[in-house]
């Protein structure tokens, strides 16, 4: 490791390098797509804040991800976290954005007590704030107190992560930020969480129990699943892309957790690997990720809503943003040869490695996970079929949308870029391994130099001498596409082309068409055990048998809000209450209670 000392430490090695590149990657072409975003909407001196307070946040992670002892990291972080909650309430007159910025805030500051609390009980030990004093503290801390920090440092990381339960502020914040800085906030600043996991629970604690892999393992499918099915369920577009946020954390959190367990196995090989699945996904995430909120910022630029019910057509007046939003859906979808696709592979292949590894009960868990990842890939493109299909395909459902038009060079300039690097990290995977095994060399510890990680020797052999590839599948596409086209050319004469028919009706209009609503209607069914949906109806009638309208919603209860946040917050409100009765606002009772405080002193000092 290299420190460079200026007063305050800071660290660059692998493991923090690797972060400052994912900032930059995705934070630059979000500072190119504001040029064009923010034009126009705010008067010249809101610009300038605006700018101001984004080179800040990005500024304030660069030193989350170099501060090199426990002070200078804590520091970074709250700036970080004081700014960004800027950033969400910046448009501070839309009560939606006030309200997202206060649960962020509370939610945040929790997480923050959280670590700081288990920086202190380190530095009981190391006597210092310098990681490399943490670290050889914890080398002789007792079992039972690590135990305490890692549970410590889970929830703090993982309130930032947005990991579930704890997820609660992330579908609020990143939806009411403007849509550059949901792409940094998305894309980057939950890694930084990943990081203080990786940091501070791997390399500088050290996996001391088995059941920490397992707990992180469990937590990462619930997050998993409770995202993607929450994000089937979302109209609002932006609102979407958070769920899957909780998502894709889950899936990191899988590689991560994965290779805490094949430490404590003894498995260097396979932790290293799973740990390199983990970070090609995160890297591979804040592309796509920042790619999808730029595309859905687009689109609220274009036509002044989120609701995919109120879209549709976009694809023939924005053809730009249509294209580069569809590279994003089919990233995060894991369709090949994409980059979602690798590092989920990746992550699978680590879980079928390990249970072949393993014996007994754990053959049958790595399994379990293997087949959740699985199920969390079909359903998130069943997902992005839906928020494509229904923004960009069809007819437009409103007068918005049919006066959409594509967005400045600037905008658009910034989603081929992310578009390009996603295409990128999918066909340069074999490149990409290679760095990711020096910095999980890093983060575990474990000597990498004698192990040799190709895309190719770390795949599933269905037969001896036979394996899948990246460039394989990708010439196959590729192969696939060109006989697709010379069939669609040579057999052009025989397709017969007439007017779209639907249930009789000649005339479509937009009303006909499949509603998002419709579209995920058999997933709430399949899991109404979790959702809990109920539906409102409202007619309004002209007489007893003449209905004018009738209106049908459909909501899903908020099951962590509804049980258990509002009883927690009610608990809170409820004994802030009673502790009012001994504040009465008269000078004599205060005088009483500290007479009394100096008596009971004076009775109990000295006694043991």
């Amino acid at each position: 490791m290299e420190y460079l000392k200026i007063g305050l430490t800071l660290l660059f090695d692998p493991l923090s390098l690797f972060f400052l590149a994912v900032i930059a990657l995705v934070s630059v072409p979000s500072a190119v797509y504001a040029i064009g975003y923010l034009k126009g909407d705010h008067s010249r001196g809101g610009t300038l804040l605006a700018w101001s307070l984004m080179a800040a946040f990005v500024l304030s992670m660069a030193l989350v991800v170099t501060a090199g002892n426990a002070f200078l990291f804590l520091v970074a972080w709250e700036l970080m976290s004081l700014l960004s909650y800027f950033l969400v309430v910046f448009d501070h007159k839309h009560e939606k954005s006030v309200k997202a910025g206060t649960i962020y805030i509370v939610m945040t500051h929790i997480g923050t007590a959280f670590i700081t609390a288990a920086f202190l009980i380190i530095f009981k030990y190391a006597g210092s704030f310098e990681f490399s004093a943490f670290k050889q503290a914890c080398l002789s801390m007792p079992g039972n107190i690590k135990d305490i920090v890692f549970i410590f440092l889970l929830i703090g990381f993982g309130t930032k992560a947005g990991i579930v339960p704890l997820h609660i502020w992330l579908p609020y914040a990143h939806p009411q930020a403007p849509s550059h800085i949901s792409s940094i906030m998305s894309g980057v600043m939950i890694k930084t969480a990943i990081y203080g996991m990786v940091r501070f629970i791997i390399f500088i604690l050290g996996v001391n129990s088995l059941w920490w892999g397992n707990l992180v393992l469990v937590v990462a499918i619930v997050s998993c699943l409770v995202g993607v099915i929450y994000a089937l369920m979302e109209h609002d577009l932006k609102k979407l892309l958070a769920y899957h946020s909780v998502e894709n954390i889950g899936i990191i959190l899988l590689g991560v957790g994965a290779s805490m367990v094949f430490i404590k196995m003894g498995n260097p090989v396979l932790a290293v690997f799973a740990l390199c699945a983990g970070l090609y996904h995160l890297v591979n995430h804040a592309v796509f990720k920042g790619l999808l909120f730029l595309g859905a910022g687009a689109v609220y630029k274009a036509t002044g809503t989120r609701n995919m019910e109120d879209l549709g057509g976009l694809i023939k007046l924005m053809p730009w943003t249509a294209a580069t939003f569809l590279v994003g859906a089919m990233a995060i979808s894991a369709l090949p040869p994409l980059s979602g696709f690798v590092s989920e592979w990746l992550t699978l292949q680590a879980f079928f490695f390990g249970a072949l590894a393993s014996a007994g009960s754990y053959k049958i868990f790595l399994s379990v996970c293997a087949a959740m990842l699985a199920l969390t890939g079909g359903l998130a493109a069943s997902c992005f079929v839906k928020a494509f299909g229904i923004t960009f395909l069809a007819m437009p459902r409103s007068d918005r949308a049919r006066e959409a038009k594509e967005v400045s060079l600037s905008m658009k300039s910034a989603l081929v870029a992310m578009s390009i690097f996603t295409v990128i990290l999918g066909l340069a995977a074999s490149v990409m391994i290679k760095i990711l095994v020096v910095v999980s060399g890093c983060a575990t510890g474990i000597e990498t130099s004698g192990m040799s990680f190709t895309l190719n020797n770390f795949t599933l052999a269905p037969q001896p001498g036979t394996y899948l590839s990246v460039p394989l599948i990708t010439l196959a596409l590729i192969f696939a596409a060109g006989a697709g086209l010379a069939l669609v050319r040579t057999g052009r004469k025989r397709v017969c082309e007439g007017k779209t028919w639907g249930c009789g009706y000649y005339d479509l209009d937009s009303r006909t068409e499949y509603t998002a609503t419709a579209f995920s209607k058999p997933f709430r069914i399949a899991f109404s055990f979790f959702l809990r949906p109920y539906s409102k109806t409202e007619k309004i009638r002209e007489s007893f048998y003449h209905v004018k309208s009738f209106k049908y919603e459909v909501f899903t209860t908020p099951v962590f809000r509804r049980y258990i946040y509002e009883p927690a917050l009610n608990l809170i409100v409820k004994t802030a209450h009673a502790m009012k009765r001994i504040q009465p606002g008269s000078i004599h009772v205060y005088i009483a209670y500290i007479f009394v405080t100096i008596l009971a002193l004076v009775i109990f000092m000295g006694r043991p």
